[in-house]
């Protein structure tokens, strides 16, 4: 019995694989297949990121596509989210995003989506494509093979993008711009000539904009404390109001205050969630469990609804829907909007805090500096284990009777009369995810923060 190939590159959410043997032209033609095998679609989008190979990798999955019959559009150099719209604005059958994001240099990936942007993940047609890909026995090509054209909707996108703000009320305000030398760089260049055009007084500092996919100056991931600094020296610098910087698919923004201080993505999911429930009372507001006081609270002032959701695209993007969220946030930076096909963007954030802080006449750092007082974070702390699940029970075995309430939505969530934590296991890797805060008391997070991570280092 001929024993099938089994591919590392399928993961939880999407395809990502060290390039050769895990990720390479033959599976990519072979995903395109599957896909198209699977969903049955008439007409498909497809773009890809700056990296080296995601050119030649973009061209073998429309081959594969172009076999089965499908009508490829190709945006060329894309962001993630460029994909999500052209797919939903387009009324196309699906779109695929060839990326690895922030990965390291040797990685690639896919992100795939059918019709309306909905995700297509572990449990709504990856497993199944996967199967098919190692399988392998896709037959013949179509005798009528599919067209390919490439098209560009830039302009529609930043019609879309700007329709989250009212511009009328922008002041003189000067912003850096990180690319990261990732696939943001057009769209920043797309944003400036329009508000120029427009005769807004707003003025880009760009930096790393250029797209790179040797990634002169490191992969970009703002997420890591090390790649932070280019983009506060710049807002020192250049005295802007704001810094924005973006990941290699630009589907994730990260922002910094009039100081340079970069401020987590805690704080700007409860800044967009006001923002949304002053237009919007009583809406929902979708949230991830690693890190919920500010958000709770803030939902609550402002008369919305907080509804909790496990972590991750797939599963924020599915609840959103079943409430009719109007807008979820999550703290690593991801935000996703109703009117975005509930996919998650990284240009429609910035965009709003701006708008925000232009109405409200204040600065970033202003905006954010009484909830960081109030619930102090520790930011999420990543360690590498041996065995994810003994140490999360061994921390909850620790605690547990401490504790005031309990909240199993996604990993172990404990929380106490001044403190809480969230420890969760990584599903790609093995790694666990910390997240520590308390109710105004800096000291008694950090004290608790440096409490587990001894435990968690005790136990290893």
């Amino acid at each position: 019995m001929e024993t099938i190939e089994k591919l590392a590159c399928f993961k939880a959410y999407d395809i990502r694989g060290k390039l050769g043997e895990e990720l390479n032209g033959d599976i990519a033609y072979r995903i395109g297949r599957a896909y198209a095998q699977f969903l049955k679609p008439q007409k498909v989008v497809v773009g890809g990121d700056v990296r080296v190979t995601s050119e030649a990798l973009k061209m073998a999955l429309v081959q594969g596509l172009l076999d089965e019959g499908c009508h490829v559009v190709d945006l060329g150099l894309a962001g993630t989210e460029e994909v999500y719209f052209a797919t939903f604005y387009l009324e196309l059958d699906g779109g695929i995003e060839v990326t690895a994001s922030h990965n390291p240099i040797d990685y690639n990936g896919m992100k795939l989506v059918r019709e309306g942007s909905r995700p297509v993940s572990g449990d709504t047609g990856l497993r199944e494509i996967q199967s098919l890909v190692e399988e392998n026995e896709f037959g013949d090509p179509l005798q009528t093979r599919g067209t390919y054209q490439k098209i560009s909707v830039l302009d529609d996108y930043i019609d879309h993008l700007l329709s989250y703000v009212d511009l009328t009320k922008w002041r003189p305000a000067k912003m850096v711009m990180n690319s990261g030398n990732g696939a943001a760089g057009h769209v920043v260049d797309a944003l400036e000539h329009r508000l120029i055009a427009m005769g807004v007084p707003i003025s880009f500092v760009k930096v790393h904009n250029e797209p790179d996919g040797g990634f002169p100056n490191g992969i970009p991931n703002p997420l890591l404390p090390e790649n932070r600094k280019d983009t506060s020296d710049a807002v020192i610098v250049n005295k802007a109001s704001m810094g924005v910087a973006w990941d290699g698919d630009f589907d994730r923004c990260f922002l910094f205050d009039e100081t340079g201080q970069f401020i987590e993505g805690y704080y700007i999911v409860a800044m967009l969630a006001k923002g949304f429930l002053n237009a919007h009372p009583g809406s929902k507001i979708i949230y991830d469990p690693r890190l919920t006081w500010n958000t709770e609270e803030e939902v609550s002032r402002h008369q919305g609804i907080a509804v909790k959701s496990k972590t991750g695209h797939a599963f924020i993007k599915e609840r959103m829907r079943s409430e009719d969220a109007i807008y979820g946030g999550e703290m690593s930076a991801h935000h996703y909007f109703r009117d975005f096909a509930y996919c998650d963007s990284g240009m429609i954030p910035w965009l709003m805090v701006m708008d925000l802080l232009m109405q409200k006449g204040a600065s970033l750092g202003e905006e954010v500096a009484q909830m960081m007082s109030n619930f102090p974070s520790s930011g999420e702390i990543n360690r590498r284990v041996q065995n994810a699940d003994v140490t999360i029970e061994t921390i909850f075995n620790h605690f547990v009777n401490e504790a005031i309430a309990i909240d199993h939505t996604d990993g172990i969530g404990l929380d106490f009369e001044q403190w809480r934590f969230n420890l969760r296991k990584s599903n790609t890797e093995p790694v666990i995810r910390l997240n520590v805060e308390s109710r105004g008391n800096a000291d008694l997070m950090k004290a608790k923060t440096a409490e587990i991570l001894d435990l968690i280092e005790k136990g290893e």
